[in-house]
C-alpha cells in the first residue's frame, strides 16, 4: 500500500461524536480491537457487563470474526485513528456506516457498503455479522464506559 491509499483510509472526514450511537460505539470498538490484547478484554468486559456473560461472549464473538473477515479479506487494510482520537477516519466512517445499514435491516444498502470493505464473495457474510454485532449495540443501549457523547467538538485536530 502506498502512502496515499494510507491517506485515504485515514483522512478524516468528521468527528465521531457526530454519530449516531450505533456508528459512534462501532468506531470505538474497530480502534479498541486493533489495539490488541488489553483492549479486546475491555471490549470483553464492556459486553459482558452490558449484555451478560453469554450474550455478551456471542457477540465479541461475532464482532471478532467481522473484524478478522474485515482483514483477511480487505481490499486494503483499513485504517483507523487513536482511541482516543475526537476525529473520524473515512474508513472507518464507511465501516461505522456498514454496520448501522446491516443492523437496521437495510440490507442491501450495507451489502454496497460492504463490497467497499472486502471482496463482493465475502459481502454476504461480513454483513450478517456486521447486522448482529450492530444488534448488539442496540442491546447494550450503550452503556459501555466508552459513551462517545462526552467527546466535545474540537477546535483544533489533534492525532
Amino acid at each position: 500500500m502506498n502512502s496515499a491509499e494510507n491517506k485515504r483510509g485515514s483522512a478524516p472526514v468528521g468527528f465521531i461524536n457526530e454519530l449516531g450511537s450505533i456508528e459512534a460505539a462501532s468506531v470505538i470498538y474497530l480502534r479498541l480491537w486493533g489495539d490488541g490484547p488489553d483492549a479486546q478484554a475491555q471490549v470483553w468486559n464492556d459486553f459482558a457487563t452490558a449484555l451478560g456473560t453469554t450474550s455478551g461472549r456471542r457477540a465479541v464473538q461475532t464482532f471478532e470474526e467481522l473484524c478478522r473477515l474485515c482483514a483477511r479479506h480487505c481490499r486494503r487494510p483499513l485504517m483507523r485513528h487513536s482511541v482516543a482520537c475526537k476525529c473520524l477516519g473515512s474508513d472507518e466512517s464507511c465501516f461505522a456506516n456498514f454496520v448501522a445499514a446491516a443492523a437496521t435491516g437495510a440490507r442491501e444498502d450495507a451489502m454496497m457498503i460492504a463490497t467497499l470493505l472486502v471482496r463482493p464473495d465475502v459481502a454476504p457474510q461480513v454483513t450478517a455479522l456486521a447486522a448482529d454485532f450492530g444488534l448488539a449495540l442496540s442491546r447494550m443501549q450503550l452503556r459501555a464506559p466508552r459513551e462517545i457523547a462526552a467527546f466535545p467538538t474540537p477546535t483544533t485536530v489533534l492525532h
